[in-house]
């Protein structure tokens, strides 16, 4: 069964940074495209990026140049490290497979407030 462990997230002022990891089992992650997620309160989950088994990635318009997608294989973990954080980037934040399975994790709360 997979599941999706998500960790990182926490509280900042506009323009602050956050780091958000995700460590999935039950899937052959050296194997797996990534990608990361995120609701808003009242909105529909939307994607956010993904990066390929080779490394590839791709952002959602909103997020390019400002967050990167990294992984590391030999620890099983997706990265995104995110900057100059934005009050609308704040959401449950949450990883999974791309395109998504049906199984999600709890997600972790980003809060960019001042």
């Amino acid at each position: 069964q997979v599941q999706f462990v998500e960790s990182g997230g926490g509280s900042v002022q506009p323009g602050g940074s956050l780091r958000l990891s995700c460590a999935p089992s039950g899937i052959i992650f050296r194997f797996s495209t990534m990608g990361w997620y995120r609701q808003a309160p009242g909105k529909q989950r939307e994607f956010v990026a993904r990066i390929s088994t080779a490394s590839s990635t791709v952002y959602a318009d909103s997020v390019k140049g400002r967050f990167t997608i990294s992984r590391d294989n030999a620890k099983n973990t997706v990265y995104l490290q995110m900057n100059n954080l934005k009050p609308e980037d704040e959401a449950v934040y949450y990883c999974n497979l791309f395109p998504a399975t049906s199984s999600w994790g709890q997600g972790t709360q980003v809060t960019v407030s001042s």
